[in-house]
């Protein structure tokens, strides 16, 4: 299993927090490893004021990064998985060229928990966990150049691909901290904390801080 997580060096607790969470909770043979910009000798874009993140676009990096073979799975680093991460690859299915949780709601505010602005488009936060079919021959499209020079919109809403090439995961695997309820929308597999987390002093009691907190003391032991 590969891996991808995005890396902001803003938020590099983040990252590990999301990686410990994974390798608990998996006992599955995997490789993890960041999404780093500093790293990416074939990144070239442009400063876009409206990138939220570091990998707002690396991300689509990830079946260049995988030499478009195999099944890769990438997910911003304000996650935290609580089920193994195998139970996702096993939903992986070929006739595919990304799966990802088809997510329909609207932000609650205007800004986000870290101060940066909160944006509202179709098929938000679909690209915040996707599980690529690198070899797909849709996907031989995204090429570095693409990433470097296409629109956030072309890239965010896989304008590359036709809808049936979209597949489909549950919303347990990027349950949306703050818009998702148990029961009435099962029960999370992985948290995705997409409008601030703990780590921030105004988010620090939000919900389901307890479960970033608890591999945060795991990152510190380490």
């Amino acid at each position: 299993m590969r891996i991808l997580i995005g890396y902001d060096s803003r938020e590099s607790d983040c990252y590990d927090v999301c990686k410990v969470s994974i390798q608990s909770n998996t006992s599955s043979r995997m490789d993890v490893s960041p999404i780093r910009l500093d790293q990416l000798n074939v990144y070239e874009r442009p400063l876009d004021p409206l990138a939220s993140t570091e990998f707002t676009y690396t991300r689509f990096l990830t079946p260049w990064l995988c030499e478009y073979r195999g099944w890769a799975l990438f997910c911003d680093c304000d996650f935290v998985f609580l089920h193994d991460v195998s139970e996702l690859f096993e939903l992986a299915d070929d006739r595919y060229a990304i799966q990802v949780c088809k997510h329909d709601y609207t932000p609650k505010g205007d800004m986000k928990m870290d101060g940066k602005k909160q944006t509202t488009y179709p098929r938000k936060n679909w690209s915040s966990l996707i599980l690529w079919n690198c070899g797909h021959e849709a996907n031989a499209q995204i090429t570095p150049d693409v990433v470097n020079t296409q629109t956030g919109k072309y890239l965010h809403r896989f304008e590359w691909l036709s809808d049936d090439q979209i597949g489909f995961l549950p919303i347990q695997w990027n349950w949306l901290v703050g818009y998702y309820q148990e029961p009435h929308d099962g029960a999370p597999k992985a948290l995705h904390y997409t409008d601030g987390g703990p780590w921030f002093e105004n988010y620090k009691n939000c919900e389901y801080a307890a479960e970033w907190n608890k591999y945060h003391v795991v990152c510190s032991r380490r």
